[in-house]
């Protein structure tokens, strides 16, 4: 799915990096401990989340995922967003709650972890 579906799906702000929302994702996982996308993440996908600090950032790079979208109309500050765009990550922001936001990214298509035998 492209990102760009994504932040119109999710009615999502872009803060990071707006010139690669052709880019296409292939999994979506949605946690708030970050040990679990570490145990369980995989690359090329969209973290879905509401933590707000640069580990998320420092996750997603471990992780080789590609995009984050920060839920629940939370807004990362200026130090997460430099360190996202520093590592040119896409950042979108949903007022969505997690569940929801989960709910309309499956509903369109998008794959989880359940999808390559994997419960998180």
């Amino acid at each position: 799915m492209k990102l760009l579906e994504i932040k119109e799906l999710l009615e999502a702000e872009v803060v990071s990096g707006e010139d690669n929302l052709d880019m296409e994702v292939n999994l979506g996982c949605a946690a708030d401990l970050m040990s679990d996308i570490l145990a369980y993440g995989k690359p090329d996908s969209i973290l879905l989340t509401g933590l707000m600090n640069l580990q998320v950032i420092n996750t997603a790079n471990i992780s080789d995922i590609k995009a984050i979208c920060f839920v629940r109309g939370k807004k990362p500050d200026e130090n997460i967003i430099k360190a996202a765009r520093n590592n040119n990550l896409i950042v979108l922001l949903t007022n969505l709650p997690m569940f929801e936001t989960c709910g309309r990214l499956y509903k369109k298509g998008l794959k989880g972890l359940g999808y390559l035998g994997l419960d998180m």
